[in-house]
């Protein structure tokens, strides 16, 4: 991992760290959290550069590119950060911080929408209740779900269920083998992203997540991570030979483990047809959405 020079890797001893600047941001996303630089941190070659008022992120693999910084962006010299000095293309920039660089730097900045990196955000009620016609079909789903394996969900970390985290990821294992993620480099990337997650249970806050099991055997997990009044979904995996698995998991997740916040981000879709339509399919109430920009010198 070749960084630039003031930049250091990604490791967990930066949380508190890095925490410090991502509470300032005004407008969070799932990209820029703790947990999914962590994750990604190997794959992307991540590195951080703490500032006074910035902190900011570049990746190194599979090319030098700069993501958006954390902090304070109201307040930030933007004029007199080194990267925006000798000029910079940003990538995965919330909509709020490209309104503010182009009111600071003016026509230095030009923007381009970035649709596949849009972040989808649903009710936490609307998803907990599945009420109206519109939610019709995940409501059956779910009934015809419990009707067949009850509700046996086991959130991680509960001293109750003590194997859990174990169970986990041996289920991602197996759903790694049976999607062939040896020869599918995102795949892979994602399996290697959740174990450094969840293999650090407990060193990350904020984090948690659950399991269903059916018949003691467990079938799906969900693991997500509050920021403020939004739990962002992180990983979502099941046993498809279930039925009505996948909307189950999300319902009991929903239910148990967000109960405290308003909306539920449930991240991009990376410009993957079936993934854009399944996540229409829960009836977003918005986006986060985010752009490229290059700033000129």
């Amino acid at each position: 991992m070749n960084l630039p020079k003031g930049y250091v890797p990604v490791s967990l001893d930066l949380y508190d760290d890095y925490r410090a600047y991502f509470d300032k941001v005004e407008q969070p996303t799932a990209d820029i959290s703790f947990t999914n630089l962590w994750g990604w941190a190997e794959h992307y070659g991540l590195g951080l550069s703490f500032r006074p008022q910035l902190c900011w992120i570049c990746q190194t693999r599979p090319e030098l590119r700069f993501w958006a910084p954390v902090g304070d962006w109201q307040n930030a010299l933007w004029a007199e950060e080194e990267e925006i000095k000798n000029g910079v293309q940003l990538v995965r920039v919330p909509e709020r911080l490209a309104d503010i660089l182009s009111g600071a730097l003016g026509i230095r900045v030009e923007s381009a929408e970035d649709r596949d990196q849009w972040e989808y955000l649903y009710s936490r009620e609307e998803l907990a209740e599945l009420a109206g016609a519109k939610f019709h079909k995940k409501k059956n789903h779910v009934n015809s779900y419990h009707k067949l394996y009850g509700e046996d969900y086991r959130q991680l970390g509960d001293a109750h269920y003590p194997n859990v985290i174990d169970d986990v990821l041996k289920l991602q294992e197996e759903w790694c083998q049976w999607k062939d993620c040896e020869n599918s480099p995102s795949l892979q990337a994602e399996n290697e992203a959740i174990f450094r997650v969840i293999g650090n249970w407990g060193r990350i806050p904020c984090l948690c997540g659950g399991a269903l099991y059916a018949g003691g055997e467990i079938c799906a997990f969900s693991i997500g991570e509050q920021v403020g009044d939004m739990m962002i979904v992180h990983f979502e995996k099941a046993r498809s030979e279930f039925k009505g698995v996948y909307q189950a998991i999300n319902h009991s997740f929903v239910n148990h483990s967000a109960k405290n916040v308003s909306f539920i981000n449930r991240e991009q879709d990376m410009g993957e047809l079936g993934l854009r339509q399944a996540k229409a399919t829960y009836n977003p109430i918005g986006f986060l959405k985010k752009c490229r920009l290059v700033i000129k010198p």
